[in-house]
């Protein structure tokens, strides 16, 4: 484990995180931060966290249930079942607000577990940027599919297939860099470059297809990359697309 930065951000920490444990109001949680800040391996990895990453500590205090889990269950399996919880973008009628706290929710529990599963070994650094990687495709991909409602919804076009919105829709994300690489690590933003088939999508007013996508385009970063008291999901870029300063952000 790495050695603790700052022995006072870490016994902040650990008091910040017992108090949360508290709160919860659920017994299991209180007990379980007991025997972890009595056991001395336990308490090495908790100040090994709060004592060096002022984030991992936030994420770790906010969710002490979550925590909980992480700790018990061990990165893979939980890795697993954050990911498969992302679907419920497909839910109808979901506000976008709802989604876009979910999505934050989910980043900072992903980037808790693949941090832990980091620093202490268990992941090696292909299986770290991998991780990384595939939460961003599979949040896009939740952000994709909600855009593709809404704007179908609105009338611009019509989907193939509406319980599967992103299945023969003509909408094309790209992942450059690092995340096309699948190299992303902690603070890298993803760069993306987005198509469209206009010949694919069904829509009764092809004329004003440019300005559809567009507009789907940034309501898509929108829900990637604005930052609200829950954070954001990642930065996102799309100045790698051809010439960026002429072209539409979404270009057929």
């Amino acid at each position: 484990l790495p050695l603790t930065a700052s022995p006072q951000q870490a016994a902040l920490g650990l008091e910040r995180w017992h108090k949360a444990a508290k709160l919860s109001g659920d017994a299991g949680i209180e007990a379980f931060t007991d025997s972890v800040l009595g056991d001395p391996a336990g308490r090495r990895l908790v100040e090994a966290i709060f004592g060096n990453s002022p984030f991992l500590t936030h994420a770790a205090v906010s969710d002490p249930g979550f925590t909980r889990k992480l700790l018990i269950e061990g990165p893979d399996s939980l890795y697993n079942k954050v990911i498969e919880g992302l679907p419920h973008c497909r839910k109808d009628g979901i506000a976008i607000s709802e989604l876009a706290r979910s999505l934050r929710i989910a980043k900072q529990r992903i980037s808790l577990l693949v941090a832990v599963a980091d620093i202490t070994g268990v992941w090696l650094l292909e299986r770290v940027t991998n991780a990384l990687s595939d939460f961003a495709e599979a949040t896009l991909g939740c952000a994709v599919q909600h855009v593709l409602k809404d704007a179908a919804g609105k009338g611009a076009f019509k989907l193939a297939h509406p319980r599967q919105p992103e299945k023969d829709s003509g909408f094309v994300v790209i992942g450059m860099g690092k995340l096309g690489a699948r190299e992303l690590n902690y603070s890298s933003d993803i760069d993306l470059i987005v198509l469209y088939d206009y010949e694919k999508i069904h829509t009764d007013s092809p004329e004003a297809l440019q300005n559809h996508m567009v507009r789907l385009t940034r309501n898509l970063v929108h829900l990637i990359d604005e930052r609200t008291t829950d954070g954001y999901v990642f930065r996102t870029d799309l100045r790698l697309r051809p010439d960026p300063s002429a072209t539409p952000l979404a270009m057929s």
